[in-house]
């Protein structure tokens, strides 16, 4: 049984797993690199990879962002602090000398969550609500990666014309009313300047009602996300996931809103399995069939 250097690349954390038999038999995470120059990135890559690489035969990678051609870019600059077109493919070869596969993060979770499914499905999608808003899409059995790594994406769909500008760009995007972030920066005007998405969430578990009205905002939001990729892409299962998403009686909420609409638009919707590593496990499931 071969081994794999698994990687996961986030706004906030690193983390770099040896996995064998989709087993984590060794993990190691750091934190991301603040600084926008890519010789931060470059720096903590060799030295957290390079002793796990002696061990591993070949590398896959799980990253934020687009992932185009190897070349790591983001739609959200804000998420990556300000890192873009970064040839993380190129660099990690370098850094491992192993044949590297690299996708999307929220693509990488997709697939370990359809792996874990207990039941038989064609269609389904991952939807993560964390730092940012993102989704993994597998149809007819095969994770979607996209020709230009953009697929999954959904947190840019539109939500709101009147919305907040979004970190793309563009105005009222799903992840710019509904991620932990924006659920930050909603509650600013109630809770003061410091406030973070974790700050609202304990101001609602108290009952407090500007709390409550802003964290349904988010729910509603993704259960609309989930009604139209219901409707465009005929999903028979939605796996939510993230801090967001996995935080007590968010799926609840999200449900209730999906209850309000026709059948149609409303799949079968349960949590996220995998937690913190569904990236690791993820990739490394993926590049068994992909890493030449």
């Amino acid at each position: 049984m071969k081994t794999c250097l698994a990687v996961d690349i986030g706004g906030t954390k690193i983390a770099a797993a040896l996995v064998k038999d989709n087993v984590i038999v060794t993990r190691i995470q750091i934190s991301t690199p603040t600084s926008k120059e890519a010789s931060a990135l470059t720096v903590a890559l060799t030295d957290l990879l390079t002793p796990l690489a002696l061990e591993a035969d070949h590398v896959a990678v799980a990253s934020t962002g687009i992932i185009n051609h190897g070349v790591l870019t983001a739609l959200n600059p804000d998420n990556l602090g300000g890192l873009n077109h970064f040839p993380l493919h190129q660099v990690i070869s370098e850094i491992t000398q192993l044949p590297v596969v690299v996708i999307n993060d929220a693509q990488a979770a997709a697939w370990f969550e359809y792996k874990a499914l207990n039941q038989a499905v064609s269609d389904m999608a991952f939807i993560t609500v964390s730092t940012g808003v993102g989704a993994g899409f597998v149809q007819k059995e095969i994770l979607n990666t996209g020709v230009r790594g953009i697929a999954g994406h959904a947190g840019h769909m539109l939500a709101d014309p009147n919305g907040p500008v979004c970190g793309c760009g563009r105005k009222g995007c799903v992840e710019s009313i509904a991620s932990g972030t924006a659920i930050g920066v909603a509650g600013q005007s109630f809770f003061g300047t410091d406030c973070v998405g974790e700050t609202v969430y304990q101001h609602l578990l108290t009952g407090d009602k500007n709390a409550i009205a802003i964290v349904d905002r988010s729910a509603s939001t993704i259960a609309n996300l989930i009604a139209d990729l219901t409707i465009s892409l005929d999903l028979e299962v939605v796996v939510l996931g993230g801090s967001v998403g996995l935080a007590s009686g968010y799926l609840a909420r999200v449900k209730t809103y999906l209850e309000r609409l026709p059948n149609v638009y409303v799949p079968d919707v349960i949590a996220a399995s995998s937690g913190a590593d569904a990236g690791l496990l993820g990739v490394a499931l993926w590049a068994e069939q992909n890493v030449k």
